[in-house]
């Protein structure tokens, strides 16, 4: 049976070109590329790569690429990075990993950020299966919480707990997370507004207008996808 985010990853290797300097996000996919580098000496030597994963990072280490860590970057040529599910316009949300904040700083420092994974994550409009995360400071839990509920009255608002010790899971950063349920997501550059203007957010997991492109594989190969209606990226 074919891996479709083995062949996404093989496709978006081809994408990369001696010296650029790289972000790369989690996940399976994004484990492959690392693969697929790493078996081109030649480039892998030539690159230089940040991640805004731990388990990512670990592997370019193991693997020996030239790592830089994320606080010295200030551009990238390129970073790619999987997703939860993306519409036709590449709007993604990215909930599943809790590392949406520094995911979207690599992304916004991209010329150029691309979105990898097999064709189940390609869907007409953002499906609501998949939450909108919020990373909160601590000390906000309550206001934010109030607050979305308010705004958004069909919405469930679950803090995430740990299942590894008693207590509320906390983010690579510090803080607190929870997912917000949608009944049916609102307009998306309102959404994506609104929340990260709530005092005591320090970001959430949907990417609005950030995407440039979408490499995925299915039964009919492999895609290049670019969003449906023109939008500045990263602006």
């Amino acid at each position: 049976m074919t891996d479709y985010k083995l062949e996404a990853a093989k496709a978006a290797a081809l994408m990369i070109s001696a010296g650029q300097t790289i972000g790369l996000g989690g996940g399976k996919t994004i484990a492959y590329l690392v693969e697929q580098l790493a078996a081109q000496p030649a480039l892998q030597a030539s690159l230089t790569v940040t991640s805004s994963s731990f388990d990512t990072t670990a592997l370019l280490h193991e693997k020996g690429f030239k790592l830089v860590a994320p606080a010295f970057v200030g551009r990238l040529d390129i970073y790619f990075d999987g997703c939860d599910v993306f519409d036709a316009n590449l709007n993604a949300l990215k909930s599943g990993g809790g590392i949406h904040v520094m995911e979207k700083l690599l992304a916004s420092a991209a010329d150029k950020f691309v979105l990898l994974g097999d064709e189940s994550k390609a869907q007409p409009k953002l499906d609501t299966k998949y939450p909108m995360v919020v990373e909160l400071l601590p000390q906000a839990l309550e206001i934010v919480k109030q607050a979305i509920t308010a705004r958004y009255p069909q919405t469930r608002f679950v803090q995430r707990m740990s299942t590894g010790k008693i207590g509320a899971l906390i983010s690579d950063n510090g803080n607190l997370l929870a997912d917000v349920y949608f009944e049916a997501f609102p307009d998306l550059e309102q959404l994506d507004i609104q929340v990260k203007m709530l005092p005591g957010v320090v970001g959430h997991s949907l990417f609005f207008q950030m995407a440039q492109q979408a490499v995925i594989a299915g039964e009919e190969g492999v895609k290049y996808i670019y969003p449906a209606v023109n939008h500045q990226v990263n602006g």
